[in-house]
């Protein structure tokens, strides 16, 4: 069965069925004040329908709600999903902007590949989150640092016990209204390093963005709760002793000279659309940026001679978070108290980007409310 996205022409021609009870403008108010993170959920959802025959088929938006599946639906069984995070921001002109989306939707390719789910043209990826931003854009918080969380995902639906592709499958688009990750300021946080667990193998899942990745990663991460850490750290599988990522963010160094080191993209690790933004904001100003194995005792012989006094990790979600110190079973690596981090130079930059505070000179910038065809401001 071919999954390509070419196996079947795309549309972007999205029937509307409007919510008749629809969240009132004084309880989305309420809402929107303290929305926190994956909380509620707007009015509407995007779907879109493929089968082996018909390829991509009935593009809809539709009133948030429950999904109706068989107890046989292979996702169920068998794990076909696959998942992207997006942001809609709001601009100081009440504009609504997303940030490379085209970027993830290449993701979700990649991912839906490795995952046997048939491919999503980007260009309808794209369109779907502009349909869910038209009709729910009211949703876009304006506070500082709040944004409307995108989620589109792919499962599939199609009913039967046997391991073989889904010859049936659903694509949606959900958003939640987001408020600022670091209530209070961003703050530097504890890592657990894992050495009884791994995140992916080699030749496995790691480099897709599915839900199986996450279930695995949960029990290390409880294991990190109950150290006092706020995310684990994962090891490579093979020899346990390169740093992979974290359970949901990708990791960079920092030595004395202002070189950036992580981990190489290597088949086993998620392609952060944050971290290849801040690389390219890195090289911006003229700084090196080496991507390669990186190992966990160069972490500390770094931090021991003073050739590393940073680390961060960073994601769509809280975009990056400084590192305060590394903990396992075995020792605690405690980082320097830098003032002037350079984490936090590049978090500004790159949020100043997004929020059209600065000039977007790296053409990153799609706008998704009703002047969609518009070119990016040259800041706000």
């Amino acid at each position: 069965m071919s999954t390509s996205a070419s196996s079947a022409p795309a549309t972007s021609t999205f029937a509307v069925t409007r919510r008749v009870d629809a969240v009132s403008d004084a309880d989305r108010e309420a809402i929107l004040a303290d929305p926190g993170f994956g909380l509620s959920f707007t009015d509407h959802m995007v779907a879109i329908d493929w089968t082996s025959g018909e390829g991509w088929h009935d593009a809809r938006v539709q009133p948030y709600g429950p999904l109706l599946l068989d107890p046989a639906a292979s996702v169920l069984h068998y794990g076909q999903e696959i998942f992207e995070g997006v942001k809609a921001y709001r601009h100081a002109d009440g504009s609504i902007w997303t940030f490379r989306p085209e970027r993830n939707g290449a993701r979700l390719q990649r991912s839906a590949h490795r995952l046997a789910l048939p491919e999503l043209p980007i260009e309808l990826f794209v369109d779907s989150l502009r349909e869910i931003v038209a009709i729910d854009g009211a949703w876009v918080p304006s506070a500082p640092e709040t944004s409307l969380y995108l989620r589109p995902f792919m499962i599939a639906n199609e009913s039967f016990l046997g391991v073989r592709p889904s010859q049936r499958v659903a694509y949606y688009v959900i958003a939640s209204p987001a408020g600022a990750y670091f209530q209070g300021g961003v703050t530097a946080v504890s890592i657990w390093l894992s050495t009884e667990y791994a995140r992916a193998g080699r030749g496995g899942t790691g480099a897709a963005k599915c839900g199986g990745n996450y279930a695995a990663s949960l029990l290390p991460q409880s294991e990190a709760y109950e150290h006092g850490c706020a995310q684990v750290l994962f090891l490579d599988s093979e020899n346990g002793n390169r740093i992979e990522e974290l359970g949901g963010m990708n990791l960079f160094l920092v030595k004395a000279d202002g070189t950036l080191v992580t981990p190489e993209i290597n088949g086993s690790i998620l392609e952060g659309v944050t971290r290849d933004s801040l690389i390219t904001l890195a090289k911006a100003r003229g700084l090196k940026v080496e991507e390669r194995p990186v190992t966990v005792d160069e972490w500390r012989e770094g931090v021991a001679d003073g050739s590393i006094v940073e680390a961060f990790a960073c994601g769509t979600a809280a975009v990056i978070t400084p590192i305060a110190e590394l903990k396992s079973a075995e020792f605690t690596l405690t980082m320097p108290d830098v003032e002037d981090r350079l984490a936090m130079s590049l978090r500004q930059e790159l949020t100043d980007i997004q929020y059209g505070r600065i000039p977007d000179v790296h053409g990153w910038l799609v706008r998704l409310d009703a002047a969609a065809s518009a070119e990016a401001p040259a800041g706000a």
